[in-house]
């Protein structure tokens, strides 16, 4: 059994930032990749980032150059630092972690952006 643990949603002004913290815990080995994704109000859940074992990062053009997504291994635990924050980022952020042998989804927090 694994938990993810999400933290660090909230309300925030257009042009302001975040952090978002996921921590892993449970029969963990070993994890792959680990990121969050993203779903809006009537809209499809979307990539936001996704960072593997040995820091090679992925993320939807929307957020490049804004948002940065790191991991500390030995917490098992993924940051996502959102900066320049925009309405169009307001949505419900869900945590993913890869162990290879099954994938975990955290409950989700809400990032809601003010213009």
């Amino acid at each position: 059994q694994v938990q993810l643990v999400e933290s660090g949603g909230g309300l925030v002004q257009a042009g302001g930032s975040l952090r978002l913290s996921c921590a892993a815990s449970g029969r963990i080995s070993s994890i792959n990749r680990m990121g969050w994704y993203r779903q809006a109000p009537g809209k499809q859940r979307e990539l936001v980032a996704l960072i593997n074992s040995v820091g090679y990062t992925n993320y939807a053009d929307s957020v490049k150059g804004r948002f940065t997504i790191s991991r500390d291994n030995a917490k098992n635990t993924v940051y996502l630092q959102m900066n320049s924050l925009k309405p169009e980022d307001t949505a419900v952020y869900v945590c993913f972690v890869d162990l290879l042998i099954d994938d975990y989804w955290g409950q989700g927090t809400q990032v809601t952006v003010s213009s």
